[in-house]
């Protein structure tokens, strides 16, 4: 197997291979870091490359499998990379901001934790829009991250560095989190599976969480298993969490071998007051439909609820957030300072009743959705932009872009009902497009299974983009 075929391997078939002692985890991360050297300058994937901690783990973990070959972790040696918004401890973590580029972290966030204790190896920490504010990740100081399939285009935001880098190659899974959009829509430009979880399903321990429910930290795969079994290791109870879901048995991963009973579908192509979905985003959904009528199920056309009464709340709890981190105005951009000053003619009224108005949208959303096993719906109301594409427009005018084109993703990041972002297809500039599963309150298992029919229906993994199918030289 050449290095550029290993690469692109399921993380699932690679921790195979360790067990195996068909590779090491040293010949993994090696083959990854060689990987990153070569491309990332013009991916702008990874903001900071752990090459040396990540060899260290790796020969660690290699001189580990020749003495203590019986009972691994589920992902021992599998490299993974992690969000520039979740601390790693000795590692710069900058959250996109270029002046805190020498903010070292003092501590493991909770999920970096369940990662080493799976037996990943840390590649490094991957872009993300500043203060993960935005769905394109083009934060100032930075190169900008771009789509390894087209690098005119984004790959989206703000999980977009670590959708580049496994579109690319160079990690072989990767972690991200979802306040809006961040995990589904980088999946979705990409050609990834990524998973929205349930609220409850993945702890923000050690620290608070400041979006009352609307952000999760989740999994970006290649493969519906793989994603389920990063799910699995992400997934968790932490002491003092303020909403906690129990366990699923069986495991995500485990749940993939049964497949799902005979499902009630519903569809929708229009998102009001934002409108009908792009042409080839609708395309992308009847095409699904068919698929799931061919494995049994059944689908209906829906009448999608209004949108209106979400956007102004959701809006402002983001815009509240942002002043609140912490960070001085002056080193934000232009889009996070105006935010950010906006935010200031908000009083703690207003942020409380807008709260408490997306909490009776997401009502609304959860009864809609309870007749239906799932729902299949746009990730992204069209395909991926151009990197700058909206740079130079006024601020409110890329407020309105941004409602406009994630419209599809934020009622779920609201009612807090799991989502997960699976491929279907290409537009004409050859980016990825994809579809957006739905599912009932805390219920990933469904949505993973029937993923995984579609997955095997239509596979998607062995496809790969031009640019990262280069070897050494």
């Amino acid at each position: 197997m050449n290095s550029v075929d290993l690469a692109f391997l399921p993380a699932l078939e690679q921790a195979r291979l360790i067990r195996a002692k068909e590779i090491s985890p040293l010949e993994l991360t090696e083959g990854y870091l060689s990987r990153i050297e070569r491309l990332n300058s013009a991916l702008g994937a990874y903001v900071t490359v752990m090459a040396e901690q990540a060899l260290a783990d790796a020969k660690a973990k290699t001189e580990h499998l020749a003495s203590n070959p019986d009972d691994l972790p589920p992902l021992f040696g599998v490299t993974v990379s992690v969000k520039d918004l979740n601390p790693v401890e000795g590692v710069a973590c900058a959250y996109g901001i270029k002046a805190a580029c020498d903010r070292i972290a003092s501590h493991d966030d909770y999920i970096v934790g369940k990662l080493r204790q799976a037996g990943m190896v840390i590649l490094g920490k991957t872009a993300t829009s500043q203060l993960g504010s935005l769905p394109y990740t083009e934060p100032p100081g930075f190169p900008p991250a771009r789509n390894p399939w087209n690098l005119d285009y984004t790959p989206g935001g703000s999980s977009g560095g670590g959708a580049a880098a496994l579109a690319a190659g160079l990690c072989a899974i990767s972690q991200g989190s979802d306040g809006g959009g961040s995990l589904r829509g980088p999946a979705f430009c990409c050609g990834l599976v990524g998973m929205k979880a349930a609220r409850g399903r993945v702890s923000f321990a050690p620290v608070g969480e400041r979006l009352n429910g609307l952000a999760v930290n989740g999994p970006l795969g290649r493969t519906v298993a793989d994603t389920a079994a990063l799910l699995d290791v992400l997934s968790g109870y932490e002491l003092g969490d303020p909403y906690w879901l129990p366990n699923p048995n069986p495991s995500f991963l485990t749940g993939l071998k049964t497949p799902p009973r005979p499902l009630r579908i519903g569809y929708a192509t229009r998102l009001d007051p934002i409108g009908e979905v792009d042409p080839v985003c609708r395309q992308a959904i009847y095409e699904t439909v068919q698929q799931v009528e061919d494995l049994g199920h059944t689908a209906e056309q829906v009448t999608f609820p209004n949108l209106e009464d979400l956007i102004e709340p959701f809006v402002v709890v983001w815009e509240c957030v942002l002043a609140e981190v912490g960070v001085p105005w002056i080193v934000m951009e232009k889009m996070n300072r105006w935010l950010y000053w906006r935010a200031w003619r908000i009083n703690s009224g207003a942020y409380l009743r807008a709260v408490a108005k997306l909490q009776q949208v997401a009502r609304q959303v959860v009864r809609f959705c309870q007749p239906y096993d799932v729902l299949i719906l746009p990730v992204y109301m069209h395909p991926a932009i151009r990197v700058g594409e909206w740079k130079n427009l006024r601020s409110p005018q890329i407020l309105k872009n941004v409602i406009n084109w994630v419209a599809p993703c934020p009622p779920f990041n609201a009612s807090g009902q799991p989502a997960l972002a699976i491929p279907q297809g290409f537009d004409a500039n050859g980016v990825p497009v994809g579809v957006q599963l739905v599912g009932r309150p805390a219920d990933e298992a469904t949505l993973l299974a029937l993923a995984a029919q579609l997955e095997q229906a239509n596979p998607w993994s062995h496809q790969r983009p031009a640019f990262a199918d280069q070897r050494d030289s």
